[in-house]
């Protein structure tokens, strides 16, 4: 039997799925254009009326919305309802700028949470299941949203919040936690702890739902063997509505976005293009039931590609590639580009765990770029030469990346551990900008 949260739209054939979107885009359109001004001077500039939207066919007509906009509407310039109507903000961490504040009304955190509820139904949780959501709560959307799904479904909650390892394995221990929600590098930190401590046999996880920063293939594996779980990848954007935008079924092929509330679009990052289906390029989202924070076109900077071939799951909505890195994050290094996701690829293929980090800085006219990574525990207690070591990884980097790497091979537990989202570059170049 397939796990579904609300069956009647998660396998809506498509045909109807694109006429409800369309239905809804219509509508939202001529409501941000009458109550966001805006939208109205945007649209305006671009000499875009509503009624020139009648469906989803239209929507390349309306204007990208990007991160700056919403940091030069801080905090009210965006809100599509009353302030009197709103019933809580969501903000991101405003470490490259001015915050972004996210409003809510009722029914926009009822839409989100119905979005979580789909996720941890996907990843096999029911009304039996002990959720235990150790994201962070606050400003963060991580912790609010799987907290709120999780009560949609019906499951015990554990509101953990990030931090405390100890308080987190004995709760996990006592109340029998059967789904963990938090980032994967957290997770990867418990299960080293776990085996560390010996609790293996003592937990009672059968699935994870971890997302908020990337992840390789490879460290899915490694989270898997090491708790002896399913690990589901889900997605979201404080500014769309938090995760839950998109989630893994058991396939894991893809995450399925939640269609009948956000429209998603691929575009060429430079020239702003519509790419068709199966080509990777820049991921744009239009929330089309959202109306305190109503975003259309947003264009997210996340690189990955869209498809519709049938799930085994037997969800109609469009499913969307792990995103590959970010049009805007992406280092460019002695003229090469490079990717985190690349350098932890290799990293884990060697048997290493998720315990590392990139420093980029220039010395002169030269960039540099260094990769430290822990030995595992038994790494450490072999007698292969850390020399070498060193010289395989570099190897390894040069094969996958074209350059030479620096590479430390250091000993377990010297990186500082991550309860939240892991620092995984330190570009020193920033300070010369």
């Amino acid at each position: 039997m397939k796990n579904y949260f609300q069956p009647e739209i998660e396998t809506m054939p498509v045909e109807e799925l694109k006429a409800l979107q369309s239905e809804r885009l219509v509508e939202q359109v001529k409501y941000v254009y009458e109550h966001v001004k805006f939208y109205r001077d945007k649209m305006d500039a671009a000499g875009v009326k509503p009624e020139d939207i009648k469906g989803i066919e239209d929507l390349y007509k309306l204007p990208f919305i990007e991160k700056d906009d919403l940091r030069d509407q801080y905090p009210y310039g965006l809100l599509g309802v009353p302030l009197s109507n709103c019933v809580r903000i969501q903000s991101t961490s405003g470490t490259t700028g001015r915050r972004v504040v996210a409003f809510y009304t009722q029914n926009d955190i009822d839409i989100w949470e119905e979005c979580c509820a789909r996720a941890i139904v996907a990843a096999g949780g029911t009304k039996d299941d002990v959720v235990h959501v150790c994201y962070g709560y606050g400003l963060f959307t991580g912790g609010p949203g799987l907290n709120g799904g999780s009560h949609k479904v019906g499951c015990l909650t554990l509101p953990m919040s990030s931090g405390n390892t100890e308080r987190q394995l004995q709760f996990m221990e006592d109340l029998g936690s059967t789904i963990i929600c938090c980032t994967p590098s957290y997770a990867a930190n418990l299960g080293e702890t776990i085996k560390a401590k010996g609790l293996k046999d003592k937990i009672k996880l059968k699935a994870g739902i971890f997302g908020a920063e990337p992840w390789t293939e490879e460290m899915r594996h490694n989270i898997e063997n090491t708790l002896g779980i399913k690990a589901y990848d889900i997605y979201g954007l404080t500014e769309i509505s938090g995760p839950g935008v998109s989630y893994e079924c058991e396939a894991q092929a893809g995450m399925h976005i939640a269609e009948d509330h956000f429209v998603p679009e691929i575009i060429n990052p430079k020239t702003g293009e519509v790419l068709p289906e199966g080509e990777v390029g820049e991921l744009v989202f239009s929330c089309i039931t959202k109306k305190a924070f109503p975003l259309l076109r947003y264009r997210t900077r996340d690189l990955c590609y869209l498809t519709r071939e049938a799930c085994p799951c037997g969800r109609t909505h469009i499913r969307m590639h792990k995103p590959m890195g970010r049009s805007d994050d992406m280092m460019v290094v002695k003229g090469v580009n490079v990717w985190p996701s690349q350098i932890e690829a290799v990293l884990l293929n060697q048997g290493y765990d998720a315990n590392y980090q990139i420093v980029v800085d220039r010395v002169g006219n030269n960039d540099t770029i260094e990769v430290q990574v822990e030995m595992t525990p038994e790494m450490a207690a072999s007698d292969v030469p850390v020399a070498d070591r060193e010289k395989k990884v570099v190897a390894g980097l040069k094969s996958m990346l074209g350059i030479k790497v620096d590479v430390k091979v250091i000993e377990p537990m010297t990186i500082t551990r991550s309860e939240g989202k892991a620092v995984r570059v330190v570009d020193k170049r920033n300070l010369y900008r």
